[in-house]
């Protein structure tokens, strides 16, 4: 179903918040306020919610493939199943979010806020996670390539998640859960592992400090060198 960017706002204002399939292809939404609207399932292909305010939105299964969200209030939004392959979100706030199995690869989340937000099994492949906030469950998430540098990932739920290749450095790790996570190949130059639960994780090929063997639980990892670590 086909509709334009001012006649949804017009009937948002009339109280209508189920707009769920429409065509929105390139809408301009910039700074609008749509808080809990229903747009599960539509294209948004290249829109522009930059600032926009989407708290408790539904946006499920939405295709958001190179939208702009910088800078927009996502806060407690569902992203679940949503394509936002390319997306601009620089400094969302996504806190409490919900983005389960989302696409985000090659997404720019610079300086974002997803404190509380739940990334289980999404992918974020390639994606610029640079000092972003993202004390969040990632269970099962694919996070290759990744660039994490400056982030803030402490008490992170990454159990089983793919890291492979991807940059770490100048990340804090404290207290996060990365049992049996994939860290081959990863850049964990002057990461913070204090506290953090690396044990049967595998990180073949790593660039690992000597100082986090006396600060994180490596119990049965696969260490740089290939060898089993055992305390």
């Amino acid at each position: 179903m086909n509709i334009n960017a001012s006649e949804l706002l017009k009937q948002y204002a009339t109280g209508k918040r189920d707009f769920q399939g429409f065509d929105l292809n390139g809408a301009d939404f910039h700074r609008a306020f749509l808080k809990g609207i229903t747009l599960q399932g539509s294209n948004l292909i290249g829109a522009n919610l930059s600032g926009a305010d989407l708290e408790a939105a539904d946006l499920s299964g939405a295709n958001l493939i190179g939208a702009n969200l910088s800078g927009a209030n996502l806060i407690g939004v569902n992203l679940n199943g949503t394509d936002l392959i390319g997306a601009n979100l620089v400094g969302a706030k996504l806190e409490n979010a919900y983005c389960v199995k989302a696409n985000l690869n090659g997404a720019n989340l610079n300086g974002a806020n997803l404190r509380r937000a739940n990334l289980s099994e999404a992918s974020l492949s390639g994606a610029n996670l640079t000092e972003t906030v993202l004390s969040a469950t990632l269970i099962d998430a694919n996070l290759s390539g990744t660039n994490f540098c400056r982030a803030s990932l402490i008490e992170a739920d990454l159990q089983r998640a793919n890291l492979s290749g991807a940059n770490l450095a100048g990340t804090n790790l404290s207290k996060t859960n990365l049992r049996k996570a994939n860290l081959a190949e990863a850049n964990l130059s002057g990461a913070s592992l204090r506290e953090a639960d690396l044990s049967e994780a595998d990180l073949t090929g790593a660039n690992l400090h000597r100082e986090s063997l006396h600060e994180a639980n490596f119990q049965g990892a696969i260490m740089p060198d290939g060898k089993i670590y055992h305390a």
